[in-house]
């Protein structure tokens, strides 16, 4: 029973750690520090490993938990029934537990409000469009934060970032803000701005 409940303790944490570069993004924002939005992005390399080494524990842990006990013919008194921090209940709370948190890159964009925002009428010569270099993104939770924090500025008209091009592009109205505003809404997320074009 304790082989089992160590297991099931070591399958949260490694989830939680899968994990890490991606729930940090969504802490940065509900806390309102967007600066350590990149903190554990170092992780995201390890992050296969890791949901390899979740799975493979609490799969080690259902199969002691799921194999069948040897009936000792005695006549002692029945064993009392087990914590419940050694039950399957308890075991299938942490399993699922783990799932959400290793599928958390997939849905984090709940965690932030909609990003895209009403633009009023503008000139089009004012309309200016500018590729940002961004270093330390590493999964589509990344994303978020980055148009979360440039949406937030004036003028913007539409922020997308991408983690797989390592950049952003940004159109806005160049009345109303500028490269250097956004690059500085971007920095102050955790991720760097290395080049604009």
């Amino acid at each position: 029973m304790k082989s089992e409940n160590k297991l099931a303790n070591a399958g949260f944490i490694t989830a939680i750690t899968a994990s890490l570069c991606c729930i940090s993004p969504i802490v940065a924002i509900i806390v309102g520090t967007g600066g350590i939005a990149s903190t554990f992005s170092w992780i995201e390399p390890f992050r296969p490993y890791l949901i390899g080494l979740t799975l493979l524990v609490l799969g080690l842990a259902w199969a002691k938990k799921l194999k069948a006990r040897k009936e000792i013919d005695c006549k002692c008194t029945t064993a009392k029934s087990p914590k419940f921090t050694e039950s399957k209940k308890f075991l299938g709370i942490i399993t699922a537990f783990a799932i959400i948190m290793l599928a958390l890159p997939y849905y984090s964009g709940i965690f932030y409000s909609n990003t895209q925002k009403q633009v009023p009428v503008i000139y089009k010569s004012h309309i200016k469009t500018t590729e940002f270099e961004i270093k330390g993104m590493t999964c589509a939770s990344c994303e978020t934060p980055i148009n979360f924090e440039v949406n937030k500025l004036n003028g913007i008209v539409n922020s997308k970032a991408a983690y797989k091009n390592g950049n952003a592009i940004v159109k806005f109205d160049s009345t109303k803000t500028n490269e250097t505003e956004i690059e500085k809404a971007i920095n102050a997320t955790g991720y760097k701005v290395t080049d604009k074009k």
